[in-house]
């Protein structure tokens, strides 16, 4: 972290509250958008409620949208409600998965048709080849700069457990891969493998991927920490309760700069909305806002215009990053509606290609 990506409190010149933002880049439904990771959040026990954590938030917004370049925030919480005061919406969930590998038994048993392959220290591009193909039309998934790789998925933390990174082909072409980890000492049978990424292309691959672990018979669980929500495997086996599944939430995300941040991504339809947005936090966000985009332009701007809808500025992460459907907003209590406005209008504008997620601890 550079200190330039810093921002701390202090009392009688003692550090007492720390504040950091990456400087990355996010999939925004099929588009690269800068935004701003923040991490290294903290205040020491006997200074806290004194408000610093609110007075340096609030001064990093100030500072991005002065400069203009990441309209967008987001974050991994230790605890949602810190950050929602703030403006910010759980705009992703995770899943996890523990699974007995007998269990890996699918609906269809088609055997997968491709080859499986260790990856050499020297073919580091492949899994970069594979990964920025797999997140073209997400939402959620970060740049990796190698940095990124290399302390976190391909991490040799915890040191006393086994790294392995394999690819899979179909007729020499690489087509997904996947990186898990196994203790170097442990009982066996009774070891657990922890799956650290996957990648896939096409739905052959992920079922070949999948198909590996079942074949692992001196594995107790396989353990996946970090699943999309709308990942295929559920509907793919026999026994899916047997996944285990858990639910929480995932990356907060924070919309700092509205005009900014929603021209910055695709949309599912063309179209035109109207609607205002409530921001206590980030004053230069409150007004009627119009967006209309043709699905791949977007332009947005205050108006004049009669406004179809009403939200705060944390429902309005909630549905740019495809969380919720305005339809859900509004049955929520979270979005007032005009009665003439068109709840599938903005449902179909607002349609993402995947649920959102983000597989990266920053």
């Amino acid at each position: 972290v550079q200190p330039e990506w810093t921002l701390c409190g202090f009392e009688n010149e003692r550090l007492i509250s720390s504040y950091a933002a990456w400087p990355l880049n996010m999939r925004f439904n099929g588009e690269k958008v800068p935004v701003a990771g923040v991490t290294h959040v903290g205040t020491l026990p006997v200074y806290r409620r004194r408000g610093y954590l609110r007075s340096i938030t609030s001064k990093h917004f100030e500072e991005l949208y002065e400069r203009g370049e990441q309209p967008i925030a987001i974050l991994v919480a230790s605890m949602a409600a810190i950050y929602q005061r703030y403006g910010y919406g759980v705009v992703s969930f995770q899943n996890s998965y523990k699974v007995e590998p007998r269990y890996l038994d699918f609906i269809d048993d088609v055997k997968p048709r491709g080859t499986f392959r260790e990856l050499g220290d020297d073919e580091f591009e492949a899994l970069v080849s594979i990964y920025r193909e797999f997140r073209a039309e997400r939402t959620g998934y970060l740049h990796r700069s190698k940095a990124a790789w290399d302390f976190g998925i391909l991490s040799s933390i915890p040191k006393k457990n086994q790294v392995s990174r394999i690819i899979y082909e179909e007729n020499g072409k690489p087509l997904g891969y996947f990186i898990f980890s196994v203790p170097l000492r442990g009982p066996i049978p009774k070891q657990n493998l922890t799956i650290r990424d996957i990648a896939w292309l096409t739905p052959s691959a992920y079922k070949a991927i999948w198909s590996f672990f079942a074949n692992m018979d001196v594995i107790e669980n396989v353990i996946w920490k970090q699943a999309p929500v709308d990942d295929p495997l559920p509907h793919m086996i026999l026994e899916p309760r047997m996944l285990n599944i858990a639910t929480r939430d995932g990356i907060l995300g924070r919309i700092v700069d509205v005009k900014k941040a929603l021209t910055r991504r695709l949309y599912g339809s063309t179209g035109k909305l109207v609607f205002d947005i409530h921001d206590d936090f980030c004053p230069w966000n409150n007004g009627r806002w119009k967006l209309e985009t043709s699905g791949e332009e977007t332009s947005v701007s205050l108006t004049g215009e009669s406004a179809e809808a009403s939200m705060s500025v944390n429902t309005l992460s909630l549905l740019s990053f495809g969380q919720i459907s305005a339809t859900e907003a509004f049955r929520m209590g979270r979005m007032d509606m005009s009665k003439n406005a068109s709840h599938g209008k903005y449902d179909s504008i607002f349609r993402t290609e995947y649920k959102p997620f983000c597989p990266d601890i920053f």
